[in-house]
């Protein structure tokens, strides 16, 4: 298991950029998956992203693909997911997830909630038009 806090969450103007982080903690294998996740209430978590640790691969939701880039940084067992040109549509509550079981995942896996065991606690984000 590995514990996962999340950070960078904030409230911005259309058109603006965070970036968030993920900071993991805890055994972690050499190849492992990571995700973000978003929320809104009454809906399902849809996937936004995620990055095949060790691997590099990376994957996108549409909605996202070429506004988002999720990252690693391994001297910071940290994920990070740089958010720009933000819609209102963005606006959710963000979580990081990490996969250590799955060895392969196509690129609709990666982006499945269902697959993931281990989850942050969440981190806002506002978009205001």
């Amino acid at each position: 298991q590995v514990q996962l806090v999340e950070s960078g969450g904030g409230s911005v103007q259309a058109g603006g950029s965070l970036r968030l982080s993920c900071v993991a903690s805890g055994y972690t294998p050499n190849q492992y998956y990571m995700g973000w996740f978003r929320q809104v209430p009454g809906k399902e978590r849809e996937g936004v992203a995620a990055i095949w640790i060790g691997g590099g691969n990376t994957y996108y939701a549409d909605s996202v693909k070429g506004r988002f880039t999720i990252s690693q940084d391994n001297a910071k067992n940290t994920v990070y997911l740089q958010m720009n040109s933000l819609k209102p549509e963005d606006t959710a509550t963000y979580y990081c997830a990490a996969d250590l079981k799955t060895p392969i995942m196509t690129a609709i896996q990666a982006l499945r909630s269902t697959l993931y065991d281990d989850w942050g606690q969440g981190t806002q984000v506002t978009v205001s038009s």
